[in-house]
């Protein structure tokens, strides 16, 4: 019985310990290198009605120690973001360090990209540089001690603020997943109507060719007088 129980104990921490690897990942961002002028683009499924902040900060490569330095001042960094249909939400120029904000109007795949107009990059970085990026989506783009300490809520209150947010997400991923859902069906659907109508016209077209082949074949016989 101890047996079993300590086994049952070690599988529930490596449970935990999994659980936290996955959380401590998702709370790191990423980070990227691009050249100069080089375009680096992610794909983000957002919900419907949804506020997505993005963060980033880039690093200059130095030759001579060898390492990313933060990178200058005067770097530039284009960010532009397209909805599904692929028009354009955001387009605006940045700094070296900045943060973009947009709220989406149609759910879907989103495309966030960015790159660096800046030609010093070259000169002083050899053409190469890292971005950081950490893009949170819905709730978790909330700024909860600022709501706290603008709209002088308890913590009661802000936790009640924060349960209410995260129903409301759970909302807005449950109508995308029904959306998603919805446009698979059509999509078999139509694949499925395609594929019919294909089978049908293959179909006639062998009824048509075995008609033609035999009146083919049967004025030849009469020809040959094989008839």
């Amino acid at each position: 019985m101890a047996g079993v129980r300590a086994g049952l104990l070690r599988a529930m921490g490596r449970q935990v310990l999994l659980l936290l690897a996955v959380c401590a990942t998702g709370a790191r961002g990423l980070y990227f290198h691009i050249g100069e002028t080089e375009k680096r683009c992610f794909i983000e499924e957002i919900p419907d009605e949804t506020m997505v902040i993005g963060n980033y900060r880039t690093q200059m490569w130095d030759k001579q120690k060898e390492v990313f330095l933060p990178s200058t001042p005067g770097l530039g960094m284009h960010v532009e973001v397209k909805d599904p249909d692929g028009k354009v939400v955001l387009s605006r120029q940045y700094g070296s360090e900045g943060r973009f904000t947009f709220t989406s109007h149609t759910p879907g795949d989103h495309q966030i990209c960015l790159h660096s107009n800046s030609t010093r990059m070259a000169l002083f970085a050899g053409g190469k540089l890292r971005v950081h990026l950490d893009i949170q989506v819905g709730e978790h783009a909330n700024n909860y001690p600022e709501i706290a300490a603008k709209d002088k809520l308890t913590e009661l209150q802000l936790r009640a603020r924060q349960l209410l947010d995260q129903v409301e997400q759970i909302q807005k991923e449950q109508d995308y997943q029904r959306y998603r859902e919805e446009r698979f069906r059509l999509t078999s659907e139509s694949t499925n109507q395609r594929v019919l109508w294909w089978s049908i016209a293959q179909t006639v077209i062998l009824i048509l060719t075995g008609i033609w082949q035999m009146r083919h074949l049967k004025s030849f016989f009469e020809a040959k007088k094989l008839v």
